[in-house]
């Protein structure tokens, strides 16, 4: 969660985070990390949803945390408008993101989720050139 909370510090608006990994390697833990970081009051707020998609918070730069667990078709990504959420002022932070890649900008920030153990993550970030937030994460 800490990790996630100084990787939301560094976001700018329409930013896009793609999250990806296996049930259980940390993306949510990490979502309500990014939500403290951008000044969301609770990470309360940030859970898995059940039946919504999207979630909205406000911090200093609002929250659009999707989470594409129960998506299934790609008809289903087309009808949720995710486009539309890169470029709304706000930080759009995708769970299960690999079932939309082809629907995500091409500034993406990618972060892949690994499970090494019971207690132990590893996380790898990917971004394009055009990004320079990972080289400030690592300041």
């Amino acid at each position: 969660m800490e990790l996630g909370r100084r990787f939301g510090n560094l976001l700018r608006p329409n930013d896009v985070v793609a999250l990806c990994g296996p049930l259980g390697s940390g993306k949510t833990c990490f979502s309500k990390g990014v939500a403290l970081g951008l000044g969301v009051s609770s990470a309360d707020e940030i859970v898995s949803p059940t039946f919504v998609l999207i979630q909205e918070a406000q911090g200093r730069i609002p929250l659009f945390h999707v989470d594409l667990y129960r998506i299934e078709k790609w008809t289903e990504i087309e009808d949720l408008g995710l486009e539309e959420y890169g470029s709304r002022g706000g930080v759009c932070l995708v769970e299960w993101a690999e079932r939309a890649k082809p629907f995500l900008p091409q500034e993406t920030l990618w972060i892949t989720f690994e499970i090494l153990g019971e207690n132990e993550r590893r996380i790898d970030f990917a971004s394009s050139e055009s990004h320079d937030i990972l080289a400030q994460l690592c300041l």
